[in-house]
């Protein structure tokens, strides 16, 4: 082991310190990206499990099927959180609301694609349509991301501290990211 340079400055403790680090912001922050998985999986009509049903995998769902694929999804996730009556009450119409709230961003993140890929193809390229298509992707991202954030907090005001970390890890399974 090397003795540490004199002449070079110490670290500020900031730096020096990982005991600040709250493993919880992390679980939290792990359980978002993959709810929000979730619900732009169904916005493309397959699910955060890797399937889908019937028109949810044609990529243009009714309304209806979008809906019962939500509570489908939802009744396995009840069990794995051990979701009371009274919360399933209130998670359903959150995450319900979510995606509905969602879905005509997918519509408009398609239209942004369409526009790229007419850049693109044009007998020059099109810099400013691809640019105009990427500010457009990223402000949808945005929204869509900002709702998710949402959506992520009003679940887990719902439930017990025990069983957001079984959600966290349902998620961290579910998206291969160990348990």
């Amino acid at each position: 082991m090397s003795t540490p340079d004199p002449s070079t400055p110490a670290a500020p403790a900031r730096c020096r310190s990982r005991s600040r680090f709250n493993p919880r912001i992390l679980i939290a922050f792990i359980a978002g990206i993959a709810l929000a998985g979730g619900v732009a999986a169904l916005a493309h009509g397959s699910s955060a499990c890797g399937w889908g049903h019937g028109a949810l995998m044609s990529g243009n769902p009714s309304p209806a099927e979008v809906s019962a694929h939500v509570d489908h999804m939802l009744k396995h996730l009840y069990v794995e959180i051990d979701a009371t009556d009274a919360q399933k009450a209130q998670i359903g119409p959150l995450v319900q609301q979510a995606v509905t709230d969602l879905l005509p961003l997918h519509a408009q993140l398609q239209a942004a694609r369409t526009q790229a890929l007419q850049g693109l193809t044009q007998p020059s390229v099109d810099r400013a349509a691809l640019e105009t298509a990427r500010q457009a992707h990223l402000q949808l991202a945005d929204q869509a991301s900002k709702r998710f954030v949402q959506l992520v907090a009003d679940v887990g005001d719902v439930l017990t501290p025990q069983q957001r970390t079984a959600l966290a890890d349902h998620l961290k399974k579910l998206h291969g990211l160990g348990a």
